[in-house]
């Protein structure tokens, strides 16, 4: 096989051919930077490398074959990482230019990924502090989707989804705590998943500032690949516990999903709705049990929850002068609220400034909804919503606070509207896998995610590994030629 046709294979069929000595893993390292240099111009995925060290890695691995060496998993795979993630030898902006020339040993998990063999060879971008759903820095620029250079990937694992989905790279490690891994991979048409929080370690990302110690609240780190199957793989060498990656798929015929579309404050574009409700069809013709439910847990209750503890930990990167700005407008404790628009700017400025107190009731909140979302779970092995509230949209890059969200039947909503389908994996800590559900009538990808129980993320990508075999997997952007 020509080394530029492996890569329209995903990481595991890369690895087979890798394994039975059909490609070198120096050869598969040169298509793979070929790739990059065909669509650096028009994508712009990519931002920094380390062609020498990775071309001295592929060549020790190659080596290490031919002699019969005992090798790791992921020998000779040819990978990127985001932007936010530390990779010694490479910056570590998260797109600031301070950052940009900060001396970074490896993420633990990119520690992991080169114990098992990856290739780890450039940096893919992300948004100033991953704090975006469109992926732009005056460091690098903008990213483009390679579905339609007009419109934004996605974010803030922008950069990572379209790498993965233009073919320039294997699979890729991004990071999510308002959607950043799902909503690129639903605008780019590939998969993602967005682990139990606490299973995948978050030492060496940014935020928080470099060289913290914490694991942050909400936060996870995950994987974005072409196939569910490369989820498990890359999975099970990031976690932190035992994860069954190699059980086989789920049979579609006992799966059951709740399927939910509609809550207050929770925009859906039309388009995006219809391939959903036309991919459930598709579930339940390949023997799924798919049933519309209300919303699992009280809306209000989560987006409130979710905002006060996301905006805490925002918050916490906020300069001193901004903070204090905030504190002053908000006045007495809880007298700055408004109870209609859950992104409204004085909810959001109470969430910056929330106190201890206030954020231990919004955590007592969070534990009652992850109680009831267990129970519900009780009833069906996966919730399946909306990745994201519609298609990828132009760019545009003004202030946030000027964006709004158009959806095709002409209404407009807050751009924050944005977390909304992000909220209830998040702020109850659940595992939820992102995966390609049809295109639009415009020919824009559209995904689901997937949301399973509490740890539960071995049979959760058992699932969506049946549904990509057997059901809807990866299509690649036809303006790049895949």
């Amino acid at each position: 096989m020509a080394a530029e046709d492996a890569l329209e294979l995903d990481a595991t069929g890369q690895l087979n051919l890798l394994a039975t000595r059909r490609i070198s893993a120096v050869e598969l390292l040169k298509a793979s930077l070929a790739r990059h240099e065909q669509t650096h111009t028009a994508l712009n995925a990519v931002v920094s490398a380390d062609l020498q060290r990775a071309m001295e890695r592929a060549r020790a691995i190659d080596d290490l074959r031919l002699r019969g060496e005992s090798l790791g998993p992921l020998a000779g795979l040819p990978m990127t990482i985001k932007d936010s993630i530390d990779v010694a030898g490479m910056p570590a902006s998260s797109g600031l230019a301070r950052f940009k020339r900060r001396t970074a040993s490896d993420a633990t998990v990119v520690g992991h990924l080169r114990q098992a063999g990856a290739v780890i060879w450039g940096k893919t971008k992300t948004p100033v502090m991953a704090g975006d759903w469109q992926t732009f820095n005056d460091l690098y620029g903008v990213t483009n989707n390679p579905w339609d250079v007009s419109r934004t990937c996605g974010g803030s694992s922008g950069g990572s989804a379209v790498a993965v989905a233009s073919l320039v790279s294997a699979a890729d490690i991004g990071s999510d705590i308002g959607g950043s891994l799902r909503v690129p991979a639903s605008f780019c048409g590939v998969f993602a998943h967005k682990a139990t929080w606490g299973m995948i370690t978050q030492r060496g990302s940014v935020p928080p500032q470099p060289g913290s110690l914490v694991e942050r609240d909400l936060n996870v780190l995950g994987p974005l690949a072409r196939s569910a199957r490369d989820l498990r793989l890359l999975l099970s060498i990031l976690e932190n516990g035992p994860l069954a990656a190699k059980a086989p798929p789920a049979e579609l015929t006992s799966v059951r999903i709740g399927l939910w579309l509609d809550a207050p404050n929770f925009p859906l574009d039309p388009q995006a709705r219809a391939v959903i409700e036309a991919f459930a069809g598709e579930l339940t013709a390949a023997g799924v049990t798919v049933e519309p439910i209300a919303a699992p847990v009280d809306p209000a209750a989560l987006l409130d929850t979710y905002v006060t503890l996301l905006g805490s930990i925002i918050g916490e990167d906020l300069p001193d002068a901004q903070m204090r700005q905030f504190e002053l407008m908000r006045g007495p404790a809880g007298a700055f609220k408004s109870t209609d628009d859950p992104f409204a700017k004085a909810n959001l400025i109470r969430a910056y400034t929330a106190t201890h107190r206030e954020w231990m009731a919004a955590d007592a909140v969070r534990m009652r909804l992850r109680q009831q979302m267990g129970a519900f779970l009780g009833g069906y092995d996966v919730v399946m919503t909306p990745a994201a509230p519609l298609p990828a949209f132009p760019h545009d890059h003004r202030a946030m606070t000027s964006r709004k969200l158009s959806l095709s039947d002409g209404s407009k909503h807050p751009y924050l509207s944005m977390l909304c389908w992000s909220a209830l994996a998040t702020t109850c800590r659940l595992p939820a896998t992102a995966i390609p559900a049809g295109l639009t009538t415009e020919g824009l990808p559209v995904g689901v995610q997937l949301i399973g129980p509490h740890a539960g993320d071995g049979r959760l990508l058992s699932i969506a590994q049946a549904i990509d075999e057997n059901v809807r997997g990866f299509v690649g952007p036809p303006n790049f030629g895949l």
